[in-house]
């Protein structure tokens, strides 16, 4: 079991303890003077923006944010990278309640701080962090509360992550699978760099505690089913699931099993690092005449099937800063001049699969150019785009079960949308 944290300090920006909470009363106060000292020592040091700082035992973990400073204390071994997401989530209940975390707002309401700090950290291991599920027996008039409410179910079960008693008349859930592509092509029209990067976004209106099970044309679980994976079957790398997962499960039988949170939450994510060919390649060519005037050539060719149409297709096209005058023409689409990008942008707004537009453009360049100075280098063209029903991965959802107590009947809606991730090609 990874360490737990002594105390968590709030602080202002020259330092002061605004608020503490003593979780295992083996540091003071005087911590977080150490930790400031140590921290303005480091001001002049490359590595001074390192989030975590050690003096004499005791190991502090920060964040900041606005004029505040959220710090933890600890003599153990802790997982750093769990503590600093635990001050991140922390900062958003701060400002659930009080719209704005800052030192004003600290001082304002310090009676709901020490209750929420109560909650979210237990003898110095973290607890809820759940603003939705704290508000509900933590109110930030807290004065008003004249009956003692009971804690949620919530937090007294499992499920810390969705409240019992949710109602909807209409059941549904949506989930929507998206991927990014992230490319890099050199000059010489060489991928130099390539890989996917996908979500599976789900938006649930589900009532009571429903259990959902999702099933992926995953390779080792069709395989472990006995089943032929012949091109339809996918390897999926750097999963990384909600906490609402059954993780147990997934490693046991590879089956994604969970009670989802209530709303929109990213259920999964993933990567995939194979090549992937471009499915929007574009090719330009400049051709300078007389120091004063370019001329720009650019065709743009989808690279798949034609069955799919990509949507909002932009391709941005530098230009040099002094351009002026632009003469644009199309085969497809609109171009407009953006001179605050120093760059040409040209609008497709549908680009079905295995078609080739082309534009070309002339721009007059008014300033003079020393011709032995060291040519500058060029931004690349970058390319946006969205294609509907469509993944690069392959990935497939086989079936989406909803299965709740009461037997309600839920309506499942998957949709795929592929779109540009760092999608760009240089020109030099």
């Amino acid at each position: 079991m990874a360490g737990a944290v002594s105390a968590l300090f709030l602080l202002d920006i020259k330092g002061r303890v605004l608020i503490w909470r003593d979780y295992r009363g083996d540091v003071t106060a005087i911590e977080a003077e150490r930790f400031f000292t140590k921290l303005i020592e480091k001001e002049g040091d490359p590595q001074s923006h390192d989030p975590v700082v050690f003096d004499n035992g005791v190991t502090y973990l920060f964040i900041q944010h606005s004029n505040i400073f959220l710090m933890t204390a600890t003599r153990q071994n802790c997982n750093a990278a769990s503590l600093l997401f635990f001050l991140h989530r922390t900062v958003d209940v701060f400002k659930h309640y009080f719209e704005e975390l800052e030192e004003e707002s600290l001082r304002d309401n310090f009676v709901v701080v020490y209750e929420l700090l109560d909650e979210i950290m237990d003898f110095g291991y973290p607890q809820y962090t759940e603003a939705k599920i704290l508000s509900e027996f933590i109110k930030t008039d807290a004065y008003k509360m004249e009956v003692a409410q009971r804690p949620p179910m919530a937090v007294t079960n499992a499920v810390s992550w969705r409240s019992e008693g949710v109602t909807y008349k209409k059941n549904e859930v949506f989930l929507d699978v998206v991927e990014s592509v992230n490319i890099l092509v050199n000059s010489n029209g060489q991928i130099i760099r390539s890989d996917v990067v996908g979500a599976l976004k789900m938006r649930t209106y589900l009532s009571g505690m429903p259990e959902c099970k999702l099933g992926l044309n995953d390779r080792v679980l069709l395989e472990a089913q006995g089943r032929t994976t012949k091109g339809k079957a996918i390897d999926l790398e750097d999963i990384k699931f909600h906490q609402c997962v059954r993780l147990a499960r997934f490693e046991n039988d590879r089956t994604i099993s969970f009670i989802p949170p209530d709303g929109s939450f990213d259920l999964m994510t993933y990567r995939l690092s194979t090549q992937v060919k471009p499915l929007i390649w574009v090719e330009a060519q400049v051709e300078n005449h007389s120091k004063s005037r370019i001329e720009i050539m650019v065709k743009a060719r989808s690279q798949f099937k034609e069955r799919s149409t990509a949507t909002n297709v932009e391709v941005e096209l530098p230009v040099p800063a002094d351009a002026t005058n632009p003469n644009v023409r199309t085969s497809m689409g609109s171009a407009s001049y953006a001179p605050e990008k120093d760059a040409l942008i040209w609008k497709i707004r549908s680009f079905p699969g295995g078609k080739e537009y082309m534009l070309r453009a002339e721009f007059r360049l008014p300033s003079i150019v020393d011709e032995e100075a060291t040519p500058e280098r060029k931004a690349p063209i970058r390319v946006k785009f969205e294609i509907p029903y469509f993944t690069v991965s392959g990935i497939q959802v086989r079936y989406l079960k909803i299965i709740e107590k009461s037997g309600y009947q839920a309506l499942p809606w998957v949709r795929y949308i592929t779109m540009a991730g760092e999608y760009e090609l240089r020109l030099i």
